[in-house]
């Protein structure tokens, strides 16, 4: 069976309290970390020094994804500020391969994330240059929207695309999801979750355990 990950996203935290909310998830794979420029998305949330403090304290790796325009030039920089993975979208890069290998090199996974709007077959045949895929399951720019179960067929072409190339590509899903929709992503593929409110609306730690066995049963 596949490894299940959840990736608490730190944008339902309390942001006075960073370092007391990333304590309180370290039962967790990773840590969602949302940036947003107020550009590529309408809302802003942090840039470089943030997610270098963040990093700095984490007792989980971060995961990254970047909500922001010109990825080309700026995803870079973070993973050399030591994210173990970050995600750029492909609606904002130029060359959206070229920017995978930059941050590779840099030594971080690369993951590229689709819009809901975006369709995924571009991007099929480009699989071994990604280390992770994140479907949107939502519009991105903001915590709290509803999961929308229409991505599921993109989702389930990624999963078939990576068993064809037999590939170690991480799917992720981030948007809505709760212990009640996590399982709808996981029967189409997915084996990585970003939850926000579903995890600190409660005890994080319960509510990490209970998203676990919700994925787990319903994984491939």
């Amino acid at each position: 069976m596949t490894e299940q990950r959840i990736n608490p996203s730190i944008l339902s935290a309390d942001f006075v309290n960073l370092q007391s909310e990333l304590e309180a998830i370290r039962t967790a794979d990773l840590v969602h970390v949302d940036v947003m420029d107020n550009h590529f998305v309408p809302n802003l949330t942090m840039g470089p020094p943030i997610v270098e403090r963040i990093q700095a304290v984490s007792p989980v790796p971060l995961d990254v994804h970047l909500m922001i325009a010109d990825a080309d030039r700026w995803a870079p920089g973070y993973a050399e500020l030591g994210a173990y993975s970050v995600t750029f979208h492909a609606e904002a890069a130029a060359d959206p391969v070229a920017v995978a290998r930059a941050l590779r090199e840099r030594g971080a996974r690369a993951g590229i994330a689709l819009k809901p709007g975006t369709a995924a077959e571009p991007y099929l045949e480009l699989l071994p240059e990604f280390d992770q895929v994140l479907v949107m399951t939502v519009e991105p720019g903001f915590g709290g929207q509803a999961f929308m179960p229409d991505m599921m067929p993109k989702l389930r072409r990624f999963a078939e695309a990576r068993a064809r190339h037999g590939l170690d590509v991480w799917l992720q899903v981030d948007g809505g999801i709760t212990a009640d929709t996590i399982g709808i992503a996981a029967e189409a593929g997915a084996d990585t979750f970003v939850a926000g409110s579903a995890v600190y609306s409660g005890v994080p730690e319960e509510r990490i355990a209970d998203l676990r066995r919700a994925a787990a049963a319903h994984a491939h």
